[in-house]
């Protein structure tokens, strides 16, 4: 029967983790990779398992292929600490790993909960991503956020779900949307090194991203939640392009510092608060 670890990457996940390992307990070897979190993640990642490290954080997957790193197993499963795995789905890794055939790595089905509901439109789900496959058959993708792994070899589906706790509050969807934007200014400038925002992005975006988020992919199922979701992204859109005006517009006058748009720039900003 192969081996399989699992790896989790974490901060400040004290509400959350012992919910999270407990459904992992099945796994051959638990990795935490931890980014010095203030609060008693650390501590609760210990009552799971041993191997809990600490490091910088450089970006999600950067930070994952450090847990990959340190992992024995001869499978790796990523998860969250807001995730949760279901017994279903433990049951099917489980029945990979007894017999893993010619499969390279496999797709999971992640359920969001946000503002304590379930979101099953707008986008939301269904929500597949690749987290389950071989140590030695992974390819990445780093980006300063929304990076992720993939493979060449053979990949399938697994239909139990991962629950996904996010985002509580608007409070913390707000804080999570300041930091991804701001990245996301980085990605687009790695993608085309001219982009630039017009006067009309920050018009038109975030209107096709309401339109396309709350009717073309059926928010309003999801009631007002879905209409908050998609009012929320709407306005991920705008900043996204504002702040990427304020870049262009502070690289083209020299007029103060360039605004954050790196993990390392973000972690320096929170050192000085």
């Amino acid at each position: 029967m192969a081996r399989c670890t699992v790896v989790l990457i974490t901060l400040n996940e004290e509400r959350n983790i012992d919910r999270c390992l407990r459904s992992v307990a099945w796994a051959d070897e638990i990795v935490v990779v931890d980014s010095f979190s203030t609060d008693g993640t650390v501590a609760k990642a210990r009552a799971h398992t041993g191997r809990v490290y600490q490091h910088e954080y450089p970006g999600s997957t950067r930070q994952m292929e450090r847990g990959i790193g340190y992992a024995t197993g001869d499978w790796i499963f990523f998860i969250d600490g807001d995730e949760e795995v279901s017994p279903e789905l433990a049951g099917e890794i489980r029945a990979v790993l007894r017999d893993p055939g010619d499969m390279a790595g496999y797709e999971i089905l992640r359920k969001p909960m946000a503002f304590g509901r379930w979101i099953l439109h707008g986008g939301w789900y269904p929500d597949w991503q690749f987290r389950f496959f071989r140590k030695d058959a992974y390819r990445v993708n780093h980006e300063e956020v929304h990076g992720g792994f993939d493979t060449a070899g053979k990949k399938g589906r697994l239909q139990g779900v991962v629950h996904h706790y996010t985002y509580e509050t608007v409070f913390a969807y707000v804080a999570r949307m300041n930091e991804y934007t701001s990245l996301e200014v980085s990605n687009r400038l790695r993608a085309d090194p001219a982009a630039r925002a017009r006067w009309y992005n920050l018009l038109l975006s975030p209107l096709s991203h309401f339109l396309r988020m709350f009717i073309v992919k059926g928010g309003w199922r999801d009631g007002f939640h879905g209409f908050l979701l998609a009012l929320l992204d709407a306005t991920y859109a705008m900043l996204l392009y504002a702040k990427l005006w304020e870049y262009r517009m502070r690289q083209r006058e020299g007029n103060g510092p360039l605004p954050p748009i790196t993990n390392r720039d973000l972690n320096s900003v929170k050192l000085l608060r």
